[in-house]
């Protein structure tokens, strides 16, 4: 290596109070100089002396300069170029020096009078020589580098470490490309994800926002500014299920006798949807129609067609068949979606109130599905699913109304094909193709999840922005740096480190990588997922034989 400059050669230039006054942009002392340039990652060196002089400054960011995750600035002609730093070594033997790896981040310019940056934008132009002199970047700076007063955006938190340098999504290029929102159970990303999804409810109360919620957590929190749909009010039409999803519901068997199944049913649906007026109006039907039929008509197709078979052995497939649509239409459970009630031609009033066309100031719909029976869970969201795609792809050719899909718990839906399940599983399927194919059609995807290491490989990296809080397990560290681009790397060291509602977030929803602490949320606008205070509750005695009694009538009953 080429001789270092001597100990202190930058920490003694300029006081350590000048170092706070003014020059480039709020730093004056160089901290040290740029030793190898490689295309994304490059090399500096920090003289230790400097480092100890910056981390006494006032200002948080500039003290901050010389940390993993911690950013500096070059001046290249006319222009800032701003990296991360991503990992810091000791030097020599002596210790007065430190090497650490970078990655540039963008490039601003250089006001003449004053040195500071502005009008930052990402990517890198011209890199430096090595030689150059590396500053701290400052508060000052980073209210540049994150403004976003030029396009649309929804304000989060602040940006760490300061407490006034707001951090902000870009909505249209956020929701564009697809979220995610990662981090382990107890992080806050319940409260995270309802304070982004109230965000965007401000500034567009005309919205059209789906939310699949599998606690029940987040009817509190939108009380106010949205729709409430579960099991008492959901009325979703069992019709409305395409035969793939028919055949999850009604086709029990396994292996060959699957098979055999599912042909008896897609040829005795296509004959019951066929029997009604709208049915007759269509020339060519298919089974995959959204068109409304009696269950009592498909079971006594089932019935005739089974008649007609010669040997009594032959019949088991339509016993089968019959005896589990008759039990699905006797169990009250399943009433919100296989009721008699629900056989009218409701689709344009489901589809109004679940897409929220109008919003009427409300433009969110929370559909709670913890009341749904364990066994069909995953058809209705499929459905739900399915009708966002659908309903983007068939209106095409009338103006255009974009609609957010949030899927929590989505590890649940699109499980890894490693784990060997759900991969037949329709609602796996969707999520997917909504994930690829969605923002041509104005469909945007916001997936939620505590174990991205069990999601699907590669629906996380169709995410276009990945908002990740603090991940314990090192399979979903690894999973979600396998996912985000190569500058965000020293960001990414501090996952692990994060405390409870901050997070990382970087990709297409923001300027460059950035680590937020998020803003509080008012009480009434929180999901219900507090952890339960069990030295408190355990203190509360008395009345237990009541709750017992309840609790066994609800349970019975199976009512909430």
């Amino acid at each position: 290596m080429t001789e270092m400059p001597g100990p202190g050669a930058f920490a003694g230039a300029v006081p350590l109070a000048m170092a706070a006054m003014g020059g480039p942009g709020g730093g004056a002392t160089p901290i040290g100089c740029v030793l190898a340039v490689a295309g994304g990652s490059s090399r500096v060196l920090f003289d230790r002396n400097a480092l100890d002089l910056v981390a006494q400054d006032a200002d948080p960011v500039i003290a901050s300069a010389g940390q993993v995750g911690g950013q500096i600035k070059m001046r290249v002609g006319g222009s800032w170029l701003v990296a991360n730093i991503r990992s810091l070594t000791l030097q020599d033997n002596g210790g007065d020096w430190v090497a650490a790896e970078i990655d540039f981040l963008g490039e601003g310019d250089e006001e003449r009078l004053t040195g500071k940056l502005y009008n930052f934008r990402r990517g890198v132009t011209r890199y430096p020589i090595p030689g150059c002199d590396v500053f701290p970047v400052a508060t000052i700076d980073l209210k540049q580098i994150y403004s976003a007063a030029d396009q649309p955006h929804i304000q989060i938190g602040t940006v760490y470490p300061t407490r006034d340098v707001r951090a902000s999504l870009y909505v249209d290029a956020m929701l564009g490309k697809h979220f995610a929102l990662v981090g382990s159970t107890g992080t806050g990303k319940s409260t995270s994800a309802a304070l982004i999804l109230h965000r965007i409810c401000e500034l567009a109360p005309q919205g059209h926002i789906v939310m699949i919620d599998p606690h029940g957590e987040y009817a509190a929190a939108f009380r106010g500014n949205g729709a409430i749909y579960d099991v008492n009010n959901l009325q979703m039409p069992y019709w409305l299920m395409n035969f793939e999803e028919h055949c999850e519901v009604f086709v029990t068997s396994s292996g060959s006798d699957r098979q055999m199944d599912a042909d008896i049913l897609a040829k005795c649906l296509l004959m019951a949807r066929a029997k009604n007026r709208l049915g007759q109006e269509i020339a060519k039907l298919t089974v995959d129609a959204p068109i409304p039929y009696l269950l009592s008509d498909l079971t006594n197709l089932i019935s005739l067609e089974m008649g007609k078979m010669d040997r009594a052995g032959d019949t088991a497939p339509y016993l089968r068949l019959k005896t589990k649509i008759d039990e699905i239409k006797a169990d009250p459970r399943y009433g919100f979606m296989f009721s008699g009630m629900l056989v009218a031609d409701t689709m344009a009033d489901f589809l109004a109130r679940v897409f929220r066309m109008p919003g009427d100031g409300r433009p969110i719909s929370i559909v709670d599905v913890s009341g749904v029976p364990s066994e069909i869970t995953s058809v209705v969201v499929a459905v739900l699913s399915r009708m966002t795609f659908d309903f983007a792809i068939w209106s095409r050719n009338e103006p255009q109304r974009p609609i957010l899909l949030v899927c929590e718990e989505a590890h649940r839906y699109i499980p890894s094909s490693a784990k060997g399940e759900g991969r037949s599983a329709s609602v796996g399927r969707i999520l997917s193709r909504i994930a690829k194919e969605g923002r041509k059609y104005g469909v945007s995807l916001g997936l939620i999840t505590q174990r991205p290491s069990d999601l699907e490989e590669g629906v996380l990296s169709q995410c276009g922005t990945i908002i990740a809080m603090r991940l314990n397990n090192e399979r979903d560290q690894a999973f979600v740096r396998a996912a985000m681009p190569e500058g965000a790397r020293g960001f990414l060291d501090s996952i692990p480190a994060l405390r409870n509602r901050e997070c990382i977030i970087c990709g297409e929803g923001v300027a460059v990588p950035i680590r937020v602490s998020f803003d509080g949320l008012d009480e009434n606008k929180r999901p219900a997922s507090g952890d339960p205070l069990f030295s408190q509750l355990w203190r509360d005695a008395g009345g237990e034989d009541s709750i017992i009694q309840r609790t066994i009538m609800r349970w019975r009953a199976q009512g909430r």
